[in-house]
């Protein structure tokens, strides 16, 4: 059942001219390359600040915290978004962001540097999750693929120019610079959204779902650390230890806390009603299955880069430029094709169709593969990626009514978080057994080997330096190891497209989400000209129809899955 539009703020409505709505989207981009460009640089600064802070044993919460940090923070920001406005959320995650990167600068520990990542994945969780539910907020369904186009394309060049700057930095100033970079960047989108985003805040009278909530978080961070135990544990523990049963028992218990409290909910953290809408779910389910492919296949891509080529981690991120140009391309490209024909059905369908495509190239992977072969194989990985990412998130937002713009956006970005954080974890096991393996058969025969471990200890410039056929031998079985991994991946990608195909095709609506509730008023400008469209169109279909031509047929009017009305155009 659809909600009630929340009622209108009791100050002035937002105009939303098209100066209003560049300069929120200004805000948000640079909110957006503040979050996306950390996670890249702190990547490539990880072996030297583990090295420093003697925390090889540990560096895996380094990244686990800012993950679980994350996917806890995504319902969050998107439930008390829907409930009393996006603009101080907004400004907090900045905030949380900018701090924690300071604390991070300065940790003198690897306890306190996790502490901080934590803190540093609840602000990047907001800023994620606020920039898709604000663009749904000021600008029409109809209109969104030209605005989240970009903001995909923003990812790619974050990726590239991560790693980069990430590897200058490691290597001039410091490690710690890799952290400090963003408190300059962190107050300039601060004072940017400060002013820049104007949008109304209410209060709500329904209490906070405290239940959902900690179930949510407990249930969350047991499926992170479980799906994490390997590479957290390093090798203290075995898959039948009993603190891991009982965090697997602690795990099912609140998934089964958490389905109770949301049933009873007077405000639901993510109601369980939205899966009930056809849409949501199967672009759920898209991007869970999705997270689980797609990312695990680009976590271990740089590894095998680095191996085969003698690259370090900065040259790496050069070679995986085919990728993040394929994501820019088709991301650009298919949010303006959207927002000129409204359709959009086709493109989850096709791109899932190209990562399958990719996944099954990338099976032929050997150690005599050329770099030119590689970074086409990688293209067509990051073109379907770019075909699929923001168009599914679009599908969600115009499928639900829109007073839960938040809580749907941030549900479905929490399910391919978590399906990422899975599928990592297991595809990461697979590949490590099947190199474990290889490598005992190639130092098999070195004396000494078995004793000094020299096959555990690898990195790329030993591996550049090992003598004839030991040097092919590594590459090899690197290939070898992680090319078949990837037939475990396709079936995923396929569950995906057979999903895409029964995926509902509901005309993109023409109104912004703070104007269907109340919030805002359009340009009136833009009313003018579209009424005069209207006008000018209506004038040649009455032209047609006296001269006998036939015209378009559209759908008779249904509901959004059962929401509100709006119109299913045949395709």
């Amino acid at each position: 059942m659809a909600h009630a539009p929340a009622p209108a703020p009791d100050k002035p409505l937002v105009v939303l001219t098209q100066r209003t709505i560049w300069l929120i989207f200004g805000a948000l981009m640079a909110s957006m390359f503040l979050s996306s460009l950390d996670q890249t640089i702190v990547s490539t600064a990880m072996p030297t600040i583990v090295g420093e802070l003697d925390g090889v044993a540990h560096q895996g919460w380094v990244v686990t915290a800012y993950i679980l940090a994350v996917a806890i923070g995504m319902p969050l920001y998107g439930k008390f978004g829907d409930l009393y406005g996006r603009r101080w959320p907004f400004l907090v995650a900045i905030g949380l962001f900018t701090l924690a990167s300071a604390g991070a600068g300065m940790a003198d520990s690897m306890l306190t540097l996790v502490l901080w990542r934590a803190v540093q994945g609840l602000g990047g969780g907001g800023l994620m999750i606020l920039s898709q539910s604000i663009i749904a907020d000021i600008v029409p369904a109809s209109e969104r693929g030209k605005y989240m186009g970009p903001l995909g394309a923003l990812f790619g060049i974050s990726a590239v120019l991560g790693p980069l700057l990430g590897g200058w930095l490691t290597e001039g100033p410091g490690w710690r610079w890799a952290f400090w970079i963003n408190i300059p960047v962190g107050f300039a989108a601060f004072a940017i959204a400060w002013f820049a985003l104007r949008l109304p805040s209410h209060r709500s009278s329904r209490p906070v779902d405290w239940a959902g909530i900690v179930s949510m978080a407990v249930a969350t961070t047991g499926i992170v650390l479980i799906t994490s135990w390997e590479s957290l544990a390093q090798g203290g523990y075995d898959w039948t230890d009993g603190r891991l049963l009982g965090l697997v028992a602690l795990t099912v218990g609140a998934v089964g806390a958490f389905v109770l409290a949301e049933n009873r909910a007077a405000e639901p953290l993510i109601p369980l009603r939205l899966f009930k809408n056809r849409t949501f779910t199967i672009t759920t389910l898209i991007g869970l299955v999705l997270g689980m492919g797609l990312f695990s296949a680009m976590a271990m891509l740089p590894t095998f880069l680095q191996m085969s080529t003698g690259a370090g981690v900065t040259e790496s991120g050069w070679l995986m430029l085919p990728m993040m140009v394929g994501v820019m391309l088709t991301s650009i490209v298919s949010g303006f094709a959207v927002a000129k024909s409204g359709r959009y059905k086709a493109y989850p369908v096709a791109g899932l169709a190209v990562v399958a495509a990719g996944m099954v190239w990338l099976t032929t992977l050997s150690g005599d593969t050329s770099m030119w072969v590689f970074g086409a194989m990688i293209f067509t990985l990051g073109a379907g990626m770019g075909l699929v990412m923001q168009v599914v998130v679009l599908a969600v937002q115009n499928a639900v009514d829109p007073s839960e713009l938040g809580t749907a956006t941030s549900a479905n970005n929490f399910f391919r978080e978590v399906g990422a954080s899975v599928g990592v974890a297991l595809f990461t096991t697979i590949f490590t057994s099947r190199l474990t393996d290889n490598l005992g058969q190639v130092f098999a025969g070195v004396p000494g080997a078995a004793e000094t471990g020299a096959e555990a200890s690898l990195t790329p410039a030993m591996v550049a330096e090992l003598p004839e056929p030991l040097h092919s031998g590594v590459i090899d079985a690197y290939a070898d190891a992680l090319a078949p991994s990837f037939w475990y991946l396709v079936p995923l990608v396929l569950v995906g497209f057979v999903l895409a195909l029964f995926l509902p095709v509901i005309k993109l609506s023409d109104v912004a989400g703070m104007v269907a509730r109340g919030e805002a008023i359009e340009d009136p400008a833009k009313v003018a000209a579209r009424e005069q469209a209207a006008a000018e169109q209506a004038e040649a279909d009455a032209a047609a129809e006296r001269a006998g031509a036939p015209g378009e047929t559209v759908g008779a009017a249904v509901g959004h899955d059962g929401d509100a009305p709006t119109d299913i155009v045949d395709r």
